[in-house]
């Protein structure tokens, strides 16, 4: 069988487009919280400014917790001894605030984006 060949010039813009396409680009970093005793630890958690990250909560508490901000346009229930993922940003160089809805007096942390 013949197999008919691709011009040059055409399987190289479909190698290059395998280096730049989304798909073959590295993970984003991972950064974890946790909701222990109805805190946030760590109560600030420093990550990179102009970057996406994938931002894990896990809630080692029975009951449920939220995990909300209105800076990050984020709202999600986290179950007890449950876990979530999030993806945040890239974000602007700042401070961005986050809280568990069930427990605002105690449940109450920040992204710090440099």
């Amino acid at each position: 069988m013949i197999r008919p060949r691709l011009p040059v010039a055409f399987a190289a813009t479909l190698a290059l487009g395998a280096l730049v396409h989304p798909a073959a680009q590295a993970a984003p970093p991972e950064y974890k919280l946790v909701i222990k005793d109805h805190r946030f630890t760590p109560t600030e958690l420093e990550v990179p400014a102009g970057q996406k990250i994938r931002l894990v909560v896990e809630n080692q508490d029975p009951t449920p917790e939220e995990f909300e901000s209105y800076d990050l346009n984020r709202e999600k229930i986290v179950s007890g001894n449950g876990k979530i993922v999030l993806f945040v940003g890239p974000l602007k160089p700042g401070k961005y605030e986050f809280f568990g809805e069930f427990n605002m007096a105690t449940a109450r942390g920040w992204l710090v984006a440099r």
